[in-house]
């Protein structure tokens, strides 16, 4: 099923390149796409429980979904997710 996840802190090509590598890894979850002007990440998951993991880790990487809190520490992780992001893109 084709998911769609409004998420915070999505700012550049590198966060989008940190997102899309990091839940390409998961298991169950595929074609992944991140909208960086809309601020959505969508992906095919073959269940809920993978639904579930791709949110945990947006929301680990410093990415929570729109409905989430954003804290201080989430918008600390999302500038460490961008700068890696645009390290790994080099």
């Amino acid at each position: 099923m084709t998911t769609q996840i409004i998420v915070q802190n999505l700012k550049c090509g590198g966060c989008a390149n940190t997102i899309k590598k990091n839940l390409e890894k998961l298991e169950g979850v595929s074609k992944v796409e991140v909208e960086i002007e809309k601020g959505e990440v969508s992906f095919e998951a073959e269940s809920e429980q993978e639904m579930t993991k791709v949110k945990e880790s947006l929301k680990s990487m410093g990415y929570p979904a729109i409905d989430d809190p954003n804290s201080i520490s989430a918008k600390a992780k999302s500038f460490v997710s961008c700068g890696m992001g645009r390290i790994m893109n080099n």
